[in-house]
């Protein structure tokens, strides 16, 4: 991941834009740089259990790509950047990669993409000349193979590819690379039926510009969006805008009918006290609503509302040995140990509030037929406060629990165990989890209109613990 330097205006909101198209896919990026992982063949069956489909691998790691077998799951596997200078000199080098790594597995283990390289252009040890090289030895390696057709190559680049990107129909790459670098990438992208892989974090723009660009708008929350003044098109989120900047690059370039894959996004859940927005509220804000988003069918953007995009979210496991700042540490989905980081669906269907859900509409709780579903069979789980819901939804949210809800709130009375800290979010956690404990964990019952979410480590609320069932 790198962060993206450039400033975007202050935007605000999210609507869904109305599509017909089929929807995309959501994947997630299986990182292992950490040392308590579970094996691959856990891995392989948690993927299966949550009903993702497609992962992207950082390398070809034979103990993987054996237990994806059979699995049915779509993988990207990554030839590492250090190999690319080797892979651009040496045809023989590249095809004898595709033999040990791909052929070998394909087709018990789906090998979708082969991606060349990651973020080549931002690695210190400068290997842009060799990038393209590569890639066509790759790609001549799995056409010598057979395998051309359904085995296509690749290369994730990140936004720093582009001298500009704001507003989204200036997009331009930088001009060290359109015409040597991207504009060769692109033609054999175009030849092969390959997809332009972008890496894009909203993070990164809104954390070195929270003076300009709203929260709201990186997270997909309502706000009443900008005008491209280039365009005249109206963006509600940050994503969108910056996705746009690179369809309108590629277009610079006369090529206009290449799909984009997002094969890197996400949000932290916990950051150093400088990364403003890392947060868990704000990380299942942002992967929840761009899951439900691309499930929907509503995948497009405003320069191209008929775009299908797939993305890959960064990522699957927080990952203790990776460095930098605390956020690099923590933009997993689960903890190492399985248990979800926060509670978000990779399916859509029905109503998956169930019963005793909070509406904002009515202010009263609605009861319709009781639900059997458990947001967890096994283990502890909480429900806490979601700040990102602001002091109002989450004040008369707080008024239900303990009122009509029937929450044992008298634990943060004043004087009583729990009232320390005294805070709007401490209270209104106390209040949702004995709701939640209380309903047996039923689905539904840690929802309050988007005011709470469900978490699966012990929250921090000072010095009064959560109670939970076992």
């Amino acid at each position: 991941m790198v962060r993206m330097e450039i400033l975007f205006l202050l935007l605000s909101a999210f609507v869904f834009s109305s599509s017909s198209v089929e929807a995309g896919f959501i994947g997630v990026n299986y990182g292992r740089v950490a040392d308590n992982l579970p094996p691959p063949e856990n891995v392989v069956a948690l993927l299966k259990t949550i009903g993702v489909t497609n992962v992207k691998l950082y390398d070809a790691d034979p103990s993987v790509l054996r237990a994806l077998a059979g699995s049915g799951i779509e993988a990207v596997v990554t030839v590492p950047n250090e190999l690319l200078a080797t892979a651009a000199t040496r045809r023989n080098f590249a095809l004898a990669w595709v033999q040990r790594n791909v052929a070998p597995y394909y087709p018990s283990t789906l090998v979708k993409f082969v991606a060349v390289g990651n973020e080549v252009f931002a690695d210190p040890n400068n290997l842009t000349d060799f990038l393209v090289p590569a890639m066509r030895n790759f790609h001549a390696a799995l056409a010598q193979l057979g395998l051309d057709g359904v085995v296509k190559v690749s290369s994730p680049i990140a936004l720093t590819a582009l001298q500009t990107s704001y507003p989204p129909s200036s997009g331009a790459f930088r001009p060290d690379l359109a015409e040597p670098v991207m504009r060769p990438m692109l033609e054999l992208l175009h030849q092969t039926g390959s997809y332009m892989m972008v890496n894009a974090y909203p993070f990164f723009a809104y954390e070195d510009n929270t003076d300009a660009i709203s929260l709201d708008y990186a997270l997909f929350q309502p706000n009443s969006g900008v005008v491209d003044a280039g365009s005249n098109l109206r963006y509600y989120s940050l994503l969108d805008a910056q996705i746009d900047a690179v369809f309108a690059a590629m277009s610079a370039l006369s090529y206009d009918d290449i799909k984009i894959v997002l094969s890197e996004t996400g949000w932290p859940s916990k950051g150093d006290k400088k990364e403003t927005g890392a947060g868990l509220a704000n990380a299942a804000a942002y992967n929840g609503n761009l899951v439900r988003r691309i499930l929907s069918g509503n995948a497009g953007t405003p320069m191209r509302p008929q775009a299908d995009l797939d993305v890959y979210l960064f990522a699957l496991f927080n990952e203790n040995q990776k460095p930098g700042p605390e956020s690099e540490r923590n933009y997993g989905l689960f903890y190492p140990d399985e248990q979800k980081v926060y509670d978000i669906a990779f399916a859509l269907g029905g109503d998956p509030r169930g019963r005793g859900r909070w509406n904002e509409n009515r202010g009263r709780a609605i009861s319709p037929a009781p639900s059997t579903e458990r947001v967890s069979s096994t283990g502890a789980t909480w429900c806490v406060a979601n700040k990102m819901a602001g002091a109002v939804k989450l004040q008369a949210a707080l008024d239900y629990a303990c009122g009509e809800g029937g929450a044992d709130c008298r634990a943060i009375q004043p004087g009583a165990a729990c009232f320390h800290p005294n805070t709007l979010e401490a209270h209104a956690s106390y209040a949702f989890n004995s709701y939640y404990q209380t309903q047996g964990r039923a689905s539904g019952t840690c929802d309050f209109n988007g005011a709470s979410l469900v978490v699966y480590q012990p929250p921090e609320t000072g010095t009064c613990l959560l109670q939970h069932r076992v």
